[in-house]
Formats: C-alpha cells, sequence, structure tokens
C-alpha cells in the first residue's frame, strides 16, 4: 500500500511539472509572458499586504479581485483561443512530398521575380474561417497555378492561398495579423499575418517578400527568413515529417544548420 501512495505522489508531479512546463514553454516570448509577470507582483503584494496586515490594500484588493478575473479572461482571450485549438493536437499529419516540392519551386521563381506570396498549408487545426474569407478553388498544387495566382496583374495576388488536404482551396484569404509588439519594423503585412495564423493555429505559412525576394517560414508563431528554396523544402519536410522533433530550441537548431540567417519573430 505504502508503495502504491508513493507511486501515486509521483504521478502527480509528473503530470503537474509537464502541465506547468507546457504553460511556460507556450506563453514565452509573447505578450502573455509580460502580463504573467505583473500578475505574479501583484501576488507577492497580496501575501504580503496580509503578513503585515495593511487592511487597505487589503480592502482594495479584495474588491477588485472579481473584476480583475474578467478582465484577465479578455485581456487573454487570444492566447486562451489558440491553447484551447490546440488541446487535441497528438496526431502527425504527414504531407506529400510532391506538394513539397512545388511550393518550394513555386517559391524560389517567386523569390528571383520579386513577386509577394503567402501560402497557408492546413495541418490539424481547421482553416475553415480563413478559407470563406477568399475565392473557393479546388485545384491540385502546382508551381504553375501557384504562380499565376501571385502573379502581380492577377486580381488575387494580394491574399492568401490556403492549402488543404493536399489542395488548394482558396486563394485572397485574409489572415489574422499577429499582435506581438516586439516584431521587427521591417516587416510587411504578410509576414505579420504568417506569424498571426501559425499563432492561432497549427499550420505552416511560407512567405516570399515583395520587396527583397527573401523566402520565409512561419510555425508555431515563430519566423525564419532568408531560406534558400533548398532549405525550404527541406525545412517543409522536417516539419511535415517529423512535427515532434520541431519545439522551441530544437527548432531553431535544426532551422541554423539549414541557414546561417535564420529568426525568431523577425528578431
Amino acid at each position: 500500500m505504502q508503495f502504491l501512495s508513493y507511486l501515486k505522489i509521483g504521478i502527480e508531479i509528473i503530470i503537474l511539472w509537464y502541465v506547468i512546463y507546457m504553460m511556460l514553454a507556450f506563453i514565452k516570448g509573447t505578450r502573455t509572458e509580460q502580463l504573467l509577470k505583473g500578475i505574479v507582483i501583484i501576488g507577492a503584494i497580496f501575501v504580503i499586504a496580509q503578513q503585515l496586515k495593511l487592511d487597505a490594500i487589503l480592502w482594495v484588493m479584495v474588491r477588485l479581485f472579481p473584476l480583475s478575473v474578467l478582465a484577465l479572461i479578455i485581456i487573454f482571450q487570444p492566447e486562451l483561443r489558440r491553447g484551447l485549438a490546440r488541446l487535441g493536437q497528438f496526431g502527425v499529419y504527414q504531407e506529400d512530398g510532391g506538394i513539397i516540392e512545388e511550393i518550394s519551386r513555386s517559391a524560389g521563381y517567386l523569390s528571383e521575380k520579386k513577386v509577394g506570396a503567402l501560402i497557408a498549408v492546413e495541418r490539424e487545426v481547421g482553416l475553415k474561417n480563413y478559407i470563406e474569407s477568399g475565392v473557393s478553388i479546388d485545384g491540385k498544387v502546382t508551381k504553375e497555378l501557384l504562380i499565376s495566382i501571385f502573379s502581380t496583374k492577377a486580381p488575387l495576388h494580394d491574399g492568401a492561398v490556403i492549402i488543404q488536404q493536399g489542395r488548394i482551396v482558396a486563394a485572397g484569404c485574409l489572415l489574422p495579423l499577429t499582435q506581438e509588439a516586439n516584431i521587427s519594423k521591417s516587416l510587411g503585412t504578410r509576414h505579420r499575418a504568417a506569424i498571426g495564423l501559425s499563432e492561432e493555429t497549427d499550420a505552416v505559412c511560407v512567405v516570399v517578400s515583395e520587396e527583397t525576394g527573401s523566402m520565409s517560414i512561419s510555425t508555431g508563431g515563430k519566423l525564419m527568413h532568408n531560406l534558400s528554396e533548398e532549405n525550404l523544402a527541406k525545412l517543409l519536410k522536417e516539419i511535415f515529417y517529423n512535427p515532434h522533433k520541431l519545439r522551441g530550441k530544437r527548432l531553431l537548431k535544426i532551422l541554423s544548420k539549414l541557414s546561417p540567417a535564420v529568426s525568431e519573430k523577425g528578431r
């Protein structure tokens, strides 16, 4: 019986440690991290006020507590929505290698011509809301089709292309812009939209800069830029074929081996 009690305690500690670790990893580098620091400071003030019996401060904090809970829900709403959307992401999604090649080749061509592009590939979290914001298309993923969509003379070139289940399902789509304040000012709307979508969902976004022709990729709220066509293809294969290996620092280590110019959120 004593052994079972120790085992139960050990399991509880492991579960709590994992939950706390995942929460900290999830908010690291986001605006939530700064808000959490503020909450910790307020909590420390409350404990000190209790110990020193500072009645005036305690009275104010107790009266404001119900309002602060509501305020926190409103402030953390994007993060809460993003976290709930990712709760069930345990499966491994694998994209066809031919599609990866077509995306990489089209991005390489558009990069040479300095034609802007934004391609979002759906994984486990659905992109229905963003698909509905664009023009419906049901086409095979090919270099020629992607190039024609993003041609400067094409009516849909300013929006994003969304790929779902190996097919181009929509073009000219509107994506959410990231709300992060520490994003580089040099990044344009396409890059901000790519980061924003990868923050909200598990989608992978490929971006071609209209100004410089540089190729970038965004996943998990991180942006990596200045990739060559070859490195872009390698990175896409790593993401789709080995998704569980790409987390946090391990992701950046893999990226640093592919390209000397790797950036996290445009830093």
